[in-house]
């Protein structure tokens, strides 16, 4: 390799990792998985150190459209994938920098809430709307991430906001509200007493837990408070222990059994109390939570 050709990788290079966590975090949003998400990654460096720079006008713009459409031809093979997986299935916690919270929107779309209302949207429909929402691409640059005319990717994208304006939160819990909640359930965790717990459940919360076929979890959503309470408190115990941490841009707890980190918690706030609880202990979700990553738009 001649001295150009190091300029050039050099240049690649640079490039890559300018936008790097930009590209994950669309990837990551389409995937709901950072081990998927990272696989994307590496196929779109791949792909990047072949292109001719001289060629590329927008790095980002190019990069966010291998990206895409590498996240889209791997969501394709995971939608068949989640057909016969063990029990409900929850995305892969992140946990996540201080400023993703501060990004409110940001905060929002990586939700453990949003990003499975995400789920019920098609492939396309969730390329589309995470493009075009979260990271404000134009429908001609989209178009040509999804291999669809601008006019197709405006109907997709009118489709997919109705889609998931009728199944998010009408009201994204607040931060304090989320830590207030959690509060509760680390007092019962650290005192085996499940009154504050059913002090903060909506009469009609949801429980959905992931184990993977791995772990022990409920294999449906447990609906109802008593319901709820009666399943979290079976694993109350000394060997128990939860830490307050931020997941996904919000509160969440850490559980540890006997020190080892047996799973995640995350809960949705509406009017004050828990409407939706989110426990993921499959370990292969688990790798993430020992550093914090940085999530951009």
């Amino acid at each position: 390799m001649d001295a150009h050709d190091d300029t050039k990788a050099d240049a690649a290079t640079e490039a890559f990792v300018a936008h790097r966590n930009l590209l994950f975090t669309v990837a990551y949003e389409m995937l709901g998985s950072a081990a998927d998400a990272e696989d994307v990654l590496q196929e779109t460096w791949l792909r990047w150190t072949n292109v001719d720079l001289d060629a590329v006008r927008d790095h980002r713009a190019y990069l966010v459209r291998v990206t895409s459409r590498q996240a889209l031809n791997r969501l394709r093979t995971l939608s068949r994938r989640k057909e016969t997986y063990v029990g409900p299935w929850l995305p892969e916690p992140l946990l996540t920098t201080p400023d993703v919270a501060d990004d409110v929107e940001l905060a929002e779309s990586v939700s453990m809430a949003m990003l499975l209302v995400l789920e019920t949207l098609t492939p396309t429909e969730r390329a589309v709307f995470v493009l075009r929402e979260v990271f404000a691409f134009d429908h001609d640059e989209i178009a040509r991430s999804v291999d669809k005319t601008p006019a197709a990717v405006r109907q997709i994208a009118h489709r997919a906001r109705a889609h998931v304006a009728a199944r998010r939160p009408h009201a994204p819990a607040s931060p304090a509200a989320a830590r207030g909640a959690l509060a509760a359930f680390q007092r019962a965790i650290e005192t085996g007493d499940v009154r504050h717990l059913l002090d903060v459940l909506a009469p009609d919360v949801v429980l959905l837990s992931d184990g993977g076929g791995v772990r022990h979890a409920a294999l449906r959503p447990v609906v109802g408070a008593a319901k709820a309470a009666r399943l979290l408190s079976a694993g109350l115990g000394p060997d128990l222990t939860a830490e307050p941490t931020h997941v996904n841009g919000a509160p969440a707890l850490l559980v540890r059994l006997a020190g080892e980190l047996d799973g995640i918690l995350t809960v949705g706030v509406d009017g004050g109390l828990v409407t939706h609880l989110y426990y993921v202990r499959n370990p292969a979700k688990l790798s993430r939570l020992a550093h914090e990553t940085p999530l951009r738009r």
